[in-house]
């Protein structure tokens, strides 16, 4: 080996022992990627937004599908650059957003999709969305809304027809589910691992279950044996959507008929008994009870498509580099 190559191979071992400087990642993360007008996007921001609509971390992304990773990358990053464009606009404009309006505007999601707060929250959680997340996406539409005020200048129209062929083609988003009212005899184990206590609780929720075949009042059981909710109703839990209820007691309750009672049931805490005091079948909602809901959802649809034609003429004037 000549001394000039054995000098770059020292060298080259002696950097994998040479700690890089603090500041490196953050110098790598906030290298810029774009610029736009007077403003820059970096690659943190990039990533981040990548992070937020894939679901995957970019590397893990590009590592699946480089293609369909590139695509992605390039069409999220015309997203950010359309995203300054418009944010240099309502900065311009002076549009705000306050706290009461974005709070509003969930009130309104909520009662147009006839959700709790609860069920709200359980669907962000299932789609992988905070609940900050969800305030802060609205914000910015809302923001989007003002501006398309402010810069649009025919009419939005949502025709009748538009919304009546809507609800057509989307009637299985109008499907209740089916409620149950649902009472119980709720029997725990104190220590779920002494066995002989499991048994010993097993064979009183089978007693109880005899009694119940027998023809003893469930409410008068369960206001004297059951320690769960509802005991001093008789054991009423009140009313459940089949969405809301786990495997073991979808089976439980599958095919009874109101009056019935369930086999008794084993979970991970103990034992318990369910009587079934009412089903109500789920149903497709009318047209008019949702047309309001439709209405904004075609709105809010016709809004895009606009601001989106906005934007790209706005684009069209603006200074924009993209830097890989």
């Amino acid at each position: 080996m000549n001394r000039k190559k054995w000098t770059c191979t020292l060298a080259g071992c002696l950097l994998m022992f040479i700690p890089f400087p603090a500041g490196l990642c953050a110098e790598v993360c906030n290298r810029v990627v774009a610029i736009v007008n007077e403003d820059v996007i970096t690659l943190y921001e990039l990533n981040h937004k990548i992070r937020q609509v894939t679901g995957l971390e970019p590397e893990e992304f590009r590592s699946q599908d480089e293609t369909a990773f590139l695509d992605a990358r390039r069409k999220i990053l015309d997203f950010l650059i359309d995203d300054k464009i418009a944010q240099k606009k309502i900065d311009e404009l002076g549009i705000k957003v306050s706290p009461a309006e974005i709070d509003d505007a969930i009130e309104k999601m909520k009662r147009n999709n006839n959700l709790t707060h609860e069920d709200l929250l359980a669907r962000l959680e299932s789609q992988g969305i905070s609940y900050e997340t969800l305030r802060e996406n609205l914000k910015d539409e809302l923001e989007r809304m003002q501006l398309i005020n402010f810069e649009v200048k025919s009419k939005i129209i949502v025709r009748e027809e538009a919304m009546r062929a809507y609800y057509d083609e989307h009637r299985e988003q109008y499907i209740t589910y089916e409620t149950l009212h649902l009472a119980a005899i709720v029997l725990p184990v104190g220590n779920p691992s002494d066995k002989q206590e499991r048994q010993r609780i097993e064979s009183q929720i089978t007693d109880i279950h005899r009694r119940l075949s027998a023809g003893e009042d469930f409410g008068e059981l369960a206001r004297r044996f059951s320690r769960g909710p509802g005991a001093k109703d008789g054991g009423d839990l009140g009313l459940f959507k089949t969405s809301q209820l786990n495997k073991a007691l979808l089976e439980a309750v599958e095919g009874m008929q109101p009056g019935q009672i369930s086999q008794p049931i084993e979970t991970a805490s103990g034992f318990q008994v369910i009587k079934l005091l009412d089903r109500r079948a789920g149903e497709t909602k009318a047209y008019e009870d949702v047309k309001d809901a439709i209405y904004s959802e075609l709105y809010r649809e016709e809004i895009n498509r606009r601001y989106m034609e906005w934007v790209k003429q706005l684009r069209d004037q603006a200074y924009t580099k993209i830097i890989f």
